[in-house]
């Protein structure tokens, strides 16, 4: 859908954004932005919100193309069969026509419809939710974009900021809601994700600390030092680290997972919602801290 030109210039404006007053922003403040949206729609359409979100950061070099910025436009949608309001860019052709949207979310809502509505992308919805990969080869197949080098731009994107958790990820109807009529629905407090293994998360903010976060949700400092596997060294929390306020469990669904990328046992732990002193047993060839191999098999039962 979208040029070699506008994707290829991620190599220079991905991690940057520019928001209402001017200021840059980075990927991560992005993520922060949009992800509850990226998961309302996997809610509503079955695509994976890791699948939404890194297309939105690559098609709209994080909010800061003037598609986006003046369209509203995150996703590169031309104007086949449509009758609203559009703008003019260069992109496979000179002056090609593109969709305008009044806000952002009616941008993410008509690129789940999209997807949905066109026969060529019927296939990706056999697929299951949490497999990125294939989601991401999938697109490129069907000819969402035509740099050669699409799904695995989406793929590296997706690793290198973790997108993932967010396809295990959930809200509740009342989030739905405010998200609907465009309400502040944090006001200065964390939203709540369940992880497909069935326990709660939060996502850590710039400046949270440990103290803050137990008494926002009546816990014991002790609890959530518990609940979470971060390693001892750890002093402070970063902001978006996954910070468990139910216990993990001890086992999941899956049997066993084959690692994506280089990655420890405690960052598996934080990953799958599952207990660090469990996985070292269920596997006892690497230590907690030790980096296992991309491709390595890891047993969750």
């Amino acid at each position: 859908m979208r040029s070699v030109f506008f994707v290829t210039n991620l190599l220079f404006l991905s991690s940057i954004a520019f928001c209402s007053n001017g200021k840059l922003i980075s990927q991560k403040e992005y993520i922060v932005e949009w992800k509850a949206e990226a998961i309302r729609q996997m809610q509503a359409y079955k695509i994976p919100a890791s699948i939404t979100m890194a297309q939105a950061i690559l098609e709209s070099s994080s909010g800061n193309s003037t598609l986006a910025r003046e369209g509203k436009n995150h996703f590169g949608i031309k104007c086949h069969n449509w009758n609203g309001k559009s703008m003019s860019l260069d992109d496979d052709k000179p002056n090609e026509c593109f969709r305008v949207y009044s806000k952002v979310e009616e941008s993410y809502e008509d690129h789940s419809k999209f997807l949905r509505d066109h026969k060529r992308y019927a296939s990706l919805f056999q697929l299951e939710i949490t497999d990125y990969v294939s989601w991401s080869k999938g697109l490129k197949s069907a000819g969402y974009a035509t740099n050669p080098k699409y799904a695995e731009l989406l793929i590296q994107l997706i690793e290198k900021q973790n997108l993932a958790i967010l396809d295990g990820s959930s809200i509740p109807v009342s989030i739905n809601h405010a998200l609907s009529e465009k309400k502040s629905i944090n006001a200065g407090k964390h939203q709540v994700f369940h992880h497909q293994n069935k326990v709660n998360y939060i996502v850590a903010k710039k400046g949270d600390t440990y103290v803050r976060i137990a008494k926002e949700f009546n816990l014991g400092l002790w609890q959530l030092y518990r609940y979470n596997d971060f390693s001892p060294r750890k002093e402070v929390l970063d902001e978006g680290d996954i910070v468990f306020v139910q216990p993990k469990r001890k086992r999941s669904k899956l049997r066993e997972i084959t690692v994506s990328k280089e990655m420890s046992l405690r960052q598996i732990s934080q990953e799958n919602a599952i207990y660090l002193s469990r996985l070292k047993k269920l596997n006892t060839t690497f230590s907690e801290d030790s980096m296992i191999p991309k491709g390595t098999k890891v047993f969750l039962r």
